[in-house]
């Protein structure tokens, strides 16, 4: 299912039950996984592989050359997207910024229409990141994290699992994973609770969460915050632990 306008490079590699619509540009060195749908006028270009089942909308660009003055064209990178991914209009992702490097999409994640994910970013798997959010050079976002409209991320920072970010919001600092984090800039407003009830999380792992993030209001030194955590025998709570002691630009504490 190609439709006649559409350009193939012959070095392209299309799977089994692919449908490919008008005037779409597959580019050379490209893969595309059995049964993907790519829209209308979407540009798919050369080093991308794409797993299974995605599907990519209308003007959607995967593979652009990051807007990084000091890279240089000739640069083999790529885009690795997993598998039954929804891009909707006008997302674009963009290539590794290093030589052999990729910037990595997982697998089930919706990305809404505008999106932006720039060079050597790593994006776990059903993640959501609603209309125009965007995502400086090499960001990190973590399983089941979700980041509504407009949300800014700057380079190097990291989203964590199961975190919520709300809308319009400007992220400098890590995102505490299982929190919802809001505002200019952004900071912990509390847990995700709904976020980890749709998740199924355990009563006892949620009630140790909760002991976990009141912490980080009380007058405790920060070390020892973290090691009262890593001593709890709630598994969340001792990721949480571990997200915060790995911190390279520190994160959106609460307190704050």
């Amino acid at each position: 299912m190609i439709h006649p306008t559409a350009v193939i490079d012959p070095g392209a590699r299309i799977g089994a039950g692919v449908r490919i619509a008008a005037y779409a540009v597959i580019e050379e060195d490209v893969v595309i996984g059995e049964g993907c749908r790519i829209a209308a006028h979407a540009v798919i270009k050369r080093h991308t592989r794409m797993g299974a089942r995605n599907r990519v909308g209308e003007h959607v660009v995967i593979g652009g050359d990051p807007q990084d003055l000091k890279f240089d064209p000739g640069t083999l990178s790529g885009v690795e997207l997993g598998d039954d991914n929804v891009l909707r209009e006008g997302v674009t992702i963009h290539r590794g910024s290093r030589p052999d490097s990729f910037t990595r999409v997982g697998n089930s994640c919706f990305l809404m229409a505008y999106c932006h994910i720039a060079h050597d970013c790593a994006i776990g798997n059903h993640v959501i990141m609603a209309n125009t959010a965007t995502l400086g050079g090499e960001v990190v976002v973590f399983d089941r994290a979700f980041l509504s409209g407009a949300v800014n991320v700057h380079q190097f920072c990291r989203i964590g699992r199961n975190a919520m970010i709300g809308g319009c919001s400007k992220v400098t600092q890590d995102v505490l994973p299982y929190c919802i984090t809001d505002g200019n800039p952004g900071r912990a407003r509390g847990l995700n609770l709904v976020g980890l009830r749709r998740s199924g999380f355990a009563p006892a792992d949620i009630a140790a969460l909760k002991e976990a993030y009141r912490m980080l209001y009380q007058r405790l030194p920060l070390a020892t915050a973290i090691e009262r955590m890593q001593a709890s025998a709630s598994a969340p709570v001792q990721e949480l632990a571990a997200f915060m002691a790995s911190a390279r630009r520190g994160f959106a504490h609460p307190r704050h």
